[in-house]
């Protein structure tokens, strides 16, 4: 498996004129958008002010972060990035597409630093991952490669599978079409079906699980959106409830309860996304630092969630695990 290393370096550059600014205040404030809540995973936060105090800025003491959480209602994030924008933070950490789509509405002047699932080419948020351009530059978690894997995977415990399912959030127009050919292509060289479900709220969840059963799926890929990140908790008890074997776009999510999870750990790159916000509170401009890529890929079996859903794991592919959890 190919692993890519982050782009590296801290050089210098011209100042933002804003961030030059925010510099000259005793404290400057950073605005943190978010779609998830705030309580979801605070490994996460914590690796972001990990980046923060590696360029020495240090919540409360040199530096104050005004948090704004949607809660997984994406409805309100257009008045949450304006509440942030009215309050002259002098750059903004959006995390979750959708997040990122509301922050740039609402300012062309504030730096921001986005952390996004899916490719932010494809979903408009930047034309280059080299040149981000305008007040924009952040880190991904998407990599094509990933996509192809989760299905191979999530095919292996459930070989007589016809069917794989892929639950995705249209709205997220980075992950849903790049994931989807990604996906569709990898089930064609198995010889599966793939589904494409659509999510774009919490309401619909349950009935989507509901209908697998029915619709004979062997198995459940679920998209990197932000959307699914937010709901994870709720996603492991219906795949338990509706005896639906699944994978997840992130490494951790095993970790937390799901059956399989691969990909990168967020907080890798929510620490990159602290570190790139102490850059350019220190005079760098967005458009000069490059959108960084996800690069540590892992995968990771729950053995307990398995056993909840009556699942037996090929010993091929336990081997290649990182980390199987008992």
């Amino acid at each position: 498996m190919r692993r890519r290393e982050f782009i590296a370096g801290l050089g210098g550059a011209a100042a933002w004129p804003l961030a030059a600014r925010a510099q000259q205040q005793t404290k400057p404030a950073i605005g943190y958008l978010s779609n998830a809540s705030a309580d979801l995973d605070p490994q996460v936060l914590i690796a972001f002010r990990d980046g923060l105090n590696s360029l020495g800025f240090v919540e409360g003491r040199n530096v104050s972060v005004i948090y704004q959480w949607a809660d997984g209602q994406n409805e309100r994030l257009p008045v949450l990035a304006a509440d942030l924008v009215r309050r002259q933070v002098a750059i903004i950490a959006a995390v979750g597409t959708q997040s990122v789509h509301a922050a740039k509405a609402a300012t062309t002047s504030i730096p921001i630093v986005f952390l996004v699932g899916g490719d932010p080419v494809e979903g408009g948020i930047v034309p280059s991952l080299n040149r981000p351009a305008g007040n924009f530059t952040g880190a991904t978690l998407f990599d094509v490669e990933v996509a192809g894997k989760l299905v191979e995977f999530m095919h292996e415990p459930v070989p007589t599978a016809a069917t794989l399912a892929f639950l995705t959030s249209p709205t997220n127009q980075g992950t849903a079409v790049s994931e989807t050919k990604a996906l569709k292509a990898a089930a064609g060289a198995l010889g599966v079906q793939l589904l494409i479900l659509h999510a774009t709220r919490s309401a619909e969840i349950e009935g989507i699980y509901a209908s697998l059963a029915g619709q004979r799926v062997g198995g459940l890929i679920v998209s990197g959106d932000n959307l699914f990140f937010t709901l994870r908790d709720k996603l492991f008890a219906l795949a338990e409830k509706y005896k639906v074997p699944a994978i997840y776009h992130y490494s951790e999510h095993a970790q937390a309860g799901g059956l399989m999870g691969y990909g990168t750990k967020t907080t890798d790159v929510s620490r990159t996304v602290g570190i790139y916000v102490g850059r350019i509170l220190r005079g760098e401009k967005p458009a000069d630092l490059p959108v960084q890529q996800a690069t540590k890929i892992e995968l990771m079996i729950n053995l307990k969630a398995a056993r909840a859903l009556g699942l037996t794991f090929p010993t091929a592919l336990l081997v290649r695990a990182n980390e199987v959890i008992e």
